[in-house]
C-alpha cells in the first residue's frame, strides 16, 4: 500500500516493516502517556488524534484516514511516551511499524532520512498553521478555519457547494476548535441563518467558502498544508 502523502521511497520502506492490527470504533489505538514503541499507517477507517488540555477539554489535531502515517513525532525522541491519544472514529485496520526498526533504517540511509525530514516538516507546518488560527482568530476563527480545512480534506463539490463527506457531531467539531459545544452550536446557527452553510443529518455543506476565508484573513496556504488529516 502506498501512502497518499509520503514519497514513494518512504512508503516502500514502511511496507517492509509492519504487521496489521484491527481497530474498533470507540476504542483507543493508543493514549497519551502510554509507551510509544509503535507507529502506524492507517489502511482503512478513521483515527482521531487529540490531546486533553489542562481544563479537561479535548483538542483534536488530526483526523487520519487511509494512507496517513501516525506517530512520527515520537521518532528519535528521548521521550518514550505518546504525546497524543488516538481514538477510533470509524472501524478499520492499521499497519504497525516498530519504532526502533524504522529509526535504524533511517539512520543507515541518509537520502531516505533527508526525504523523511522534508515530509515531517510539512506535517509540522500543518500543526503550526492550525495553532495560528486558534490563537489569532478566536473561537469564530477556529471554527471557520476548521470548516475550510475539512473541505480541503473531505470536501466534495456539488451544485449546492462543497459537501464535507465526514459526518461529525457538534461536540466533535468543538474538539477541533478547542471550545465548547454550546459555542459551536451558536456559531453554526449564525452561519445557517446567513446561508453560508447548511446541515443535513450531521453533514455540512459550505455554500460560500469565500466568506469563511475572508473572515479569517486566509493566507491562501497550499492545500496540502490547510487540511485536517
Amino acid at each position: 500500500m502506498l501512502t497518499k502523502e509520503l514519497p514513494v521511497t518512504l512508503a516502500h520502506l514502511f511496507e517492509t516493516v509492519h504487521h496489521t492490527r484491527k481497530m474498533e470504533k470507540g476504542a483507543f489505538l493508543f493514549q497519551e502517556g502510554m509507551q510509544s514503541d509503535e507507529l502506524y499507517i492507517v489502511q482503512s477507517g478513521i483515527l482521531q488524534l487529540s490531546k486533553i488540555i489542562p481544563d479537561g477539554r479535548e483538542l483534536t489535531l488530526r483526523m487520519c484516514s487511509s494512507g496517513d502515517f501516525v506517530g512520527e513525532i515520537n521518532l528519535f525522541s528521548p521521550s518514550t511516551k505518546y504525546m497524543l491519544s488516538g481514538r477510533v472514529i470509524e472501524s478499520g485496520e492499521v499497519a504497525v511499524i516498530m519504532k526502533n526498526e524504522l529509526e535504524e533504517k533511517l539512520s543507515l540511509n541518509l537520502p531516505l532520512a533527508l526525504e523523511f525530514i522534508q515530509w515531517f516538516s510539512q506535517q509540522y507546518r500543518k500543526t503550526q498553521t492550525k495553532f495560528r488560527d486558534l490563537v489569532l482568530h478566536g473561537k469564530k476563527g477556529a471554527l471557520y478555519s476548521t470548516l475550510i480545512r475539512m473541505s480541503n480534506s473531505y470536501g466534495i463539490k456539488t451544485n449546492k457547494g462543497i459537501l464535507i463527506d465526514l459526518p461529525l457531531t457538534n461536540q466533535e467539531l468543538a474538539n477541533f476548535c478547542g471550545t465548547s459545544r454550546e459555542v459551536v452550536n451558536r456559531l453554526l446557527s449564525e452561519l445557517r441563518r446567513s446561508d453560508i452553510i447548511s446541515i443535513d443529518k450531521g453533514t455540512i455543506t459550505i455554500h460560500d467558502i469565500d466568506y469563511l476565508r475572508s473572515e479569517i484573513d486566509c493566507e491562501d496556504c497550499p492545500i496540502e498544508i490547510c487540511k485536517v488529516n
